[in-house]
């Protein structure tokens, strides 16, 4: 902040205001957790019912903003909720929560990217690696790419068969060490930790392996296909891994 007039100082505060200050402070701190749980509530749902996307500015107490391209997004549970691997594989299969739940982990701490601008550092995700899919569904020689699908009706990404085979991107089940809720994309999410975050798709619900990379839904609306984070869409952000 500019000063641009260093000689004027402000009126001195009396010691009743200043005690009342630090006790407001003090409350802040303490009402802070359950605050921000609810506003996160709050934003999550008015996001899933708000068809104009007007939401998705409004950041929530982790420096999240709620975006979603369908008018509203059915819930899945651990009942409900499958994963499909298909396409050019030699054994296509469903996943339920469960199952997802009970193959090995990988956690990875990373900065998050959204390629309007915001960033929130230092985040846990937490789930399966993408590779391990894959290579359980024994990929084709044929295959060059991954096209995933979600279960808004909407949402679709991409990855090359080699981006995907990274160690750093992940069928996460957890953010913020906790699992996943629906208005992150749960019960399950793509997340993609070297790239912009439009590349890791809410809602997961299909992973099909193709023959060529098919651009996903912000993609054919002008955003880079490869999106690594400093090296694409004009901005030079630091990158996240």
């Amino acid at each position: 902040m500019n000063d641009e007039h260093p000689e004027e100082r402000g009126t001195p505060i009396g010691r009743r205001v200043f005690l009342g200050t630090l006790a407001l402070g003090a409350a802040g701190v303490v009402a802070a957790p359950p605050l921000q749980r609810g506003l996160e509530a709050f934003l999550g749902g008015a996001a899933d019912k708000d068809p104009t996307g007007l939401t998705g500015l409004l950041p929530n107490g982790g420096g999240f903003r709620y975006y979603s391209v369908a008018s509203s997004v059915p819930r899945k549970n651990a009942g409900s909720y499958r994963l499909t691997v298909d396409g050019l594989v030699d054994r296509p299969t469903t996943y339920t929560l469960d199952d997802l739940k009970a193959l090995p982990q990988t956690r990875l701490v990373r900065d998050v990217q959204c390629v309007t601008g915001w960033r929130v550092p230092d985040t846990p995700f937490e789930g399966v690696r993408l590779s391990r899919l894959l290579d359980a569904a024994r990929v084709r020689p044929t295959a060059k790419a991954i096209r995933f699908t979600c279960f808004d009706g909407t949402y679709t990404e991409s990855l090359t068969l080699d981006q995907a085979r990274r160690a750093d991107v992940l069928v996460a089940l957890r953010m913020q060490d906790k699992d996943l809720g629906h208005s992150h994309g749960g019960p399950v999410r793509l997340y993609v930790a070297p790239m912009y975050f439009y590349k890791s798709a809410k809602w997961l619900s299909g992973i099909t392996v193709t023959d060529e990379v098919r651009p996903g839904y912000w993609e054919q609306r002008g955003y880079d296909v490869d999106a690594w984070v400093g090296r694409s869409n004009g901005r030079d952000d630091d990158p996240t891994s």
